[in-house]
């Protein structure tokens, strides 16, 4: 049996002006990626959808949309609205992906959303996507007379939030990092429920989002996948319970207080010091929660996790490689992750998936 080759999507690019960001999306698809996605951070970049919306005008190809938004600091209605629109010049390559929000929400002191709260937005802003009437407290149902055909797809990496994305939405971004055993457990969640909400487990799209220490030096990126390991240690530590890995380190809010971490591990703005502060850490730790070194040893990661996955039953829709640390804004040239990536990583993980069989 082959193995399905997944869209490549990377969700950092040119916001330094509406502009710079349809430029730099265009010039992502001319160079191969095919997905450009967009994280709704308000205080940390400009509009979402003013920036999609010129990435959808500059645009012939690529897939587009935020990755990810949320139901606390914009209603669903809102959202609906705003993505219909942008998906008008981008129509069969738009999709929204909602999650809780934690950057955004908590840099505007707000708390991030409820499961309840991210299911009952999924469903509002599905029913008024295909444009159907929906009750929301108006007096009357509501319809948005401009609908376009968006899927709507979560991003999650609780058991419990897995659990509800696969019972409701189209698609699932599995945020669990890179370790085979992490990826089942979180798909087995998916699927059961699916199966519990009378879904097809099958008819619910998977996607992966893997942060990409793309750094040469080895203990360099070791050190900054320590920080990602940790980032996802302070969300849900239950991801190294279930490689039977541990914490022997304080809490990480008394370290981010101490240290001087911010907002938090994965966004701290010198990774090497906050990975630095989680030395504890082993580098089995990095490597079970990001693609780590030089283009070879990446290469090898995708095609052994997207190899094991299609063992188990999982073909992927989509990956997305989040570059870490941040690339520059903007970061033109040869030596820029946007261009290094496709040449020297995508090209050739997609050419050893299409050479590849299984025996099963």
């Amino acid at each position: 049996m082959k193995i399905n080759t997944p869209k490549f999507g990377l969700n950092r690019h040119d916001t330094s002006s509406v502009k710079g960001y349809a430029a730099d999306v265009a010039r992502a698809e001319s160079l191969g990626w095919d997905a450009a996605f967009l994280p709704d951070s308000q205080l940390r970049r400009r509009d979402t959808y003013v920036l999609l919306y010129a990435a959808a005008i500059a645009t012939q190809q690529i897939v587009i949309g935020p990755l990810l938004t949320n139901p606390v600091t914009r209603h669903p209605s809102v959202t609906a609205s705003s993505i219909s629109t942008v998906a008008e010049h981008a129509q069969a390559r738009t999709i929204l992906a909602c999650g809780v929000g934690d950057t955004a929400v908590r840099l505007s002191g707000l708390k991030p959303a409820k499961i309840n709260e991210l299911r009952d937005s999924t469903i509002l802003l599905k029913s008024l996507l295909t444009g159907d009437p929906v009750e929301i407290g108006s007096g009357r149902p509501s319809v948005l007379p401009f609908r376009q055909d968006v899927p709507v797809w979560l991003a999650a990496g609780g058991p419990r939030t897995l659990e509800m994305a696969g019972g409701c939405a189209d698609g699932v971004f599995i945020r669990v990092g890179t370790n085979i055993e992490n990826i089942r457990i979180a798909v087995s969640n998916i699927r059961r429920g699916a199966q519990k909400s009378g879904r097809d487990p099958a008819s619910v799209k998977l996607g992966a989002v893997f942060h990409t220490v793309f750094v040469e030096e080895e203990d360099k990126a070791i050190t900054m996948g320590k920080s990602m390991a940790a980032g996802y240690y302070e969300y849900s530590p239950m991801l190294l319970k279930n490689l039977n890995m541990h914490w022997t380190g304080p809490h990480p809010d008394l370290l981010k207080e101490s240290e001087g971490i911010w907002p938090d591990f994965h966004h701290h703005a010198n990774l090497e010091e906050s990975g630095r502060v989680v030395d504890f850490l082993a580098p089995e730790h990095a490597r079970s929660f990001a693609l780590i070194g030089n283009a070879k040893s990446i290469s090898i990661q995708l095609v052994e996790i997207i190899s094991e996955a299609s063992v188990l039953g999982i073909e992927f829709e989509y990956i997305v490689l989040q570059p870490i640390p941040n690339p520059p804004t903007p970061d033109p040239g040869p030596d820029s992750y946007l261009e290094r990536v496709p040449k020297e990583i995508i090209s050739g993980v997609k050419e050893s998936l299409k050479s590849t069989h299984l025996g099963i």
